[in-house]
């Protein structure tokens, strides 16, 4: 008769909270441990019965351990269905004892390749054979066998053997999909590394750019929305923005109140004075930097008045009480600060639907790429968020900057980058002026921003203009200068500079080339 065993394999690289786990499993519920090398090792030393799998199997450790679990009395123990009785027959036939639990964590590939000074070899090393093996084996056959990828489930798992049988089937259903995603991730990072580490003697460039000629993305959910953009569209938030920030009141999150907190982040990101933007869908309405977040806040909002209804604050500094009697009375949807000091969230309490946000941590890596969905695929890029380097500009024009003039230009510069295509943006130094967005004509963009300023009753009497690309014709940069514009910062690169800087020229206009286009589509 086969044996009535309960074993248990233990095979692990971490073994942190290992032999309390061992111990509880041998003693409180009967299991036979089976395990290998180092965690035989410590088991034994801890004085917990241990059999090594090499005289369970009656097959020796070969080949530098490469070889030790592959072998049919682990495996035939691990996959037999326990309820099809040819499968318990060919195991009592073959002396195979059935395996209810295995516990396996991977050598530690991932931390291996991160060394600067690992070598090839020592990474191929790192690739674990058996492990993956033993985990999906038992994670198939999930029905009648536990398994257990992560330290962390050593609790979990002995409260559920001391629950019932319904507790534990669907502990285990739990656990084998836990494993199908440790097991995918770690085949992918061998797959990312042998990929750019095959062809050394011929560099692929998209390689060298970062980006693999494979793009596998995985990312946990965090949440699922109330909805999308609209409310019959269903979605859901993926990766770790959560981690990023914390929500200090207000209602839950949106698709869209997502979307314009990371466009908020980004372009406070551009300003160390104490700064204000002030957000619509993402674009800019209002902007300027001052002494403090209070006059900030005043021209800021004096750009444009009516559009910041229902959209996004977000700040540089830490936002005091003075500042929240100022904005208390605006209706907006999210306020992002670094902090808030106790009288500010005092004041701001009292409006209940208000969200505050705060950044925790500076910005993932994965926020310098951007994805984006199309039919049949996804667009990778990098973010744009290089710093321009004003050594680098040009002036154009016959007449030179004033001094005005350059701190206008840089902070509009800086403003444009995050408004949508065909951007411009008239400003005054550390303040915008007027904005205009996402328009199919940059002379139609010029004009809403002209428009916007006139209704705010703001002059653009010697502002400047920027446009996030070249003007394709002189009307765009003449019209400007009808407005009241004496400067202008562009990126260049039209078949028509020359007439558009003839056209600066007349008008006595200072006129700046950037060499760098900022199109946010």
């Amino acid at each position: 008769m086969m044996s009535l065993k309960r074993y248990a394999l233990l095979s692990v690289s971490d073994k942190s909270g290992l032999a309390e786990f061992a111990k509880a499993l041998q003693s409180e519920f009967g299991f036979t441990l089976l395990s290998t090398g180092g965690t035989a090792k410590l088991l034994a030393e801890a004085q917990i019965p241990v059999t090594e799998v090499s005289d369970y199997t009656g097959f020796p450790e070969m080949m530098d351990g490469r070889v030790k679990t592959l072998h049919p009395k682990i495996h035939g123990g691990l996959l037999a269905r326990r309820d099809l009785a040819t499968h318990m027959e060919s195991a009592e036939v073959h002396g195979i004892g059935m395996i209810d639990m295995v516990v396996v964590n991977l050598y530690p590939f991932e931390a291996t390749i991160v060394r600067a000074d690992v070598t090839r070899d020592e990474a191929i090393e790192q690739i674990d054979i058996g492990g993956p093996s033993m985990l999906r084996s038992a994670a198939k056959n999930h029905a009648t066998v536990t398994v257990v990828c992560d330290p962390n489930d050593y609790t979990r798992v002995l409260d559920g053997l001391r629950g019932d049988d319904n507790r534990m089937i669907e502990l285990r259903k739990e656990l084998a999909l836990k494993v199908f995603k440790r097991t995918a991730n770690y085949d992918r990072a061998i797959a990312n590394y042998l990929e750019n580490s095959t062809n050394e003697t011929q560099p692929n460039i998209a390689e060298l750019a970062g980006f693999p000629c494979e793009l596998n993305i995985v990312y946990g959910q965090e949440k699922v929305l109330r909805y999308g953009e609209n409310p019959h569209q269903h979605a859901a938030l993926y990766g770790q923005f959560l981690e990023c920030f914390e929500q200090l009141q207000g209602k839950e999150l949106s698709f869209n109140n997502i979307i314009d907190i990371s466009a908020a982040t980004y372009l406070i990101g551009e300003f160390q004075k104490p700064t204000v933007a002030i957000l619509k869908h993402t674009n800019p309405c209002g902007a300027a930097s001052a002494d403090n977040l209070v006059q900030a806040w005043e021209q800021a909002f004096a750009t444009d008045q009516q559009a910041p209804f229902g959209g996004i604050i977000v700040v540089n500094q830490t936002v005091t009480e003075d500042f929240a009697q100022v904005v208390k009375e605006l209706f907006c949807e999210v306020i992002i600060a670094p902090g808030f000091s106790d009288g500010a969230r005092t004041v701001f309490a009292k409006k209940k639907n208000l969200r505050l946000m705060t950044l925790k941590q500076g910005l993932p890596a994965d926020s310098l790429r951007e994805i984006r969905s199309v039919v049949g695929g996804i667009l990778v890029q990098d973010r744009d968020h290089r710093a321009d380097r004003m050594d680098s500009w040009k002036v154009v024009s016959q007449r030179q900057p004033t001094a005005a003039e350059w701190a206008a230009m840089q902070f509009g510069w800086k403003v444009v980058k995050h408004v949508k295509s065909n951007a411009i943006v008239y400003a005054a130094a550390e303040r915008t002026l007027g904005i205009g967005a996402g328009q199919m004509s940059r002379v139609d963009s010029s004009k809403i921003a002209v428009w916007k300023a006139t209704e705010a009753g703001l002059t653009l009497n010697n502002s400047i203009i920027a446009s996030d690309a070249f003007f394709p014709f002189p009307d765009g940069l003449i019209a400007a200068a009808e407005a009241g514009a004496t400067a202008a910062i562009q990126p260049g690169g039209s078949m028509r500079d020359e007439a558009v800087i003839a056209a600066a020229n007349e008008r006595d206009m200072a006129m700046v080339f950037t060499g760098m286009r900022h199109f946010k589509h």
